[in-house]
């Protein structure tokens, strides 16, 4: 940033231990640039975030401001559902009065509900085609792909999109999960040409899965919201939970519902003020 810019106003929340930084763009300031994103996510000469939120204004009708989403590395994502929701709350906090209403996304258009502190956020459907994940290497969606990784061995995993890439590895203990290792290999294959986002799910009753997510752009994260709505819809695609799950993530727990193969699917979560302030970089 320029010495002779004023101070960027900012806010910082987080979603189950997901953080962002949230800058209001409503009234013209232009959308950050790489660099400026990677400033700000810096936790030592920054703000510190997981990924940066701009609150923008709204493409559709009867929508009450769009958001876009910027990793820590300053690429872009199409999806955020904790962000979702602290956009939304940073929304009724702002004015909005309404218990239920739009948002749109760079995936689209997502009705909020809200409940006290808790959003509800409509995700839309999940889907499994490879292309539209996207995922090279098959032609048609499995229940489980089996992947040749080097240094690994064979992985087997679930994909799914929710607006953006995800692939889910089942493991029988989340402690012991070798999420680093794992998360780039897969990020960095061939499989996946726009990265993905990987997460490591087990299974712990039939409406309980714990979940830790390696985010691209970012890492591991303390929660993933779009991640825990690919993991529920990959584990019920398999047979292996009910349609409303507890996702137990290391920074809090989402609730889940995915009512039928071609209904949207909700997340409904915390989202939390951390402090306000203004930042020159």
């Amino acid at each position: 940033m320029s010495p002779s810019r004023p101070p960027m106003r900012f806010t910082k929340m987080h979603g189950a231990g997901n953080d962002f930084v949230v800058l209001d763009l409503r009234h013209g300031a232009p959308a950050p640039d790489a660099a400026l994103c990677r400033a700000l996510a810096d936790r030592h000469t920054g703000v510190g975030c997981d990924q940066i939120l701009t609150i923008e204004p709204p493409q559709s009708a009867g929508a009450v401001a769009r958001y876009g989403i910027w990793n820590a590395d300053g690429s872009a994502s199409q999806q955020c559902g904790n962000g979702a929701r602290c956009v939304a709350a940073w929304l009724v906090r702002d004015g909005v009065k309404d218990a239920v209403f739009a948002l749109d996304s760079p995936a689209g258009r997502h009705e909020v509900t809200r409940d006290g502190d808790a959003f509800r956020i409509e995700m839309g459907v999940p889907e499994f085609a490879p292309a539209r994940i996207p995922m090279g290497g098959v032609d048609a969606a499995q229940p489980l792909y089996t992947l040749a990784v080097d240094g690994i061995g064979p992985l087997a995993f679930g994909a799914a999109s929710m607006g953006n890439p995800h692939a889910v590895v089942e493991v029988d203990d989340i402690d012991a999960a070798d999420v680093d290792r794992i998360g780039r290999a897969l990020q960095a294959s061939p499989w996946f040409p726009e990265s993905v986002n990987v997460g490591f799910a087990q299974v712990v009753a039939d409406d309980r899965v714990r979940l830790r997510v390696f985010e691209r752009g970012v890492g591991e994260t303390l929660a993933c919201g779009s991640g825990a709505c690919a993991a529920v819809a990959v584990l019920v695609r398999r047979g292996l939970t009910a349609r409303s799950v507890a996702v137990a993530l290391p920074g809090g727990t989402l609730r889940i519902d995915w009512p039928s193969d071609t209904a949207t699917l909700a997340m409904t979560g915390p989202a939390a003020f951390v402090f306000e302030g203004e930042l020159s970089i």
